[in-house]
């Protein structure tokens, strides 16, 4: 596992939510080794969390252009991996 210092590139979730998205990027790495499976986790910790509709990408090197609701929105570099977790 990589460094689990989260390094937030972009932002406008509250600092509970971010907390918890951090929570569940450790969670999800110790379980899983494939991007794909901690995206899954991630995504419905938190439509059980904050309900749907959760989108999740994980990945070292990827690009994005999303459309999100207003508070509900983090990417971030955690444990040698970037997070993007956005509700839409």
């Amino acid at each position: 596992m990589g460094d689990q210092t989260a390094v937030v590139k972009d932002t406008d979730m509250s600092e509970e939510m971010q907390q918890r998205a951090m929570e569940c990027v450790i969670l999800a790495i110790e379980k899983y080794s494939v991007e794909r499976e901690i995206a899954d986790l991630i995504k419905r910790e938190f439509e059980k969390k904050y309900s749907p509709t959760w989108h999740c990408i994980v990945g070292r090197k990827f690009g994005s252009c999303v459309s999100h609701e207003t508070k509900h929105f983090i990417f971030f570099l955690m444990c040698g991996v970037n997070i993007l977790l956005f509700k839409a």
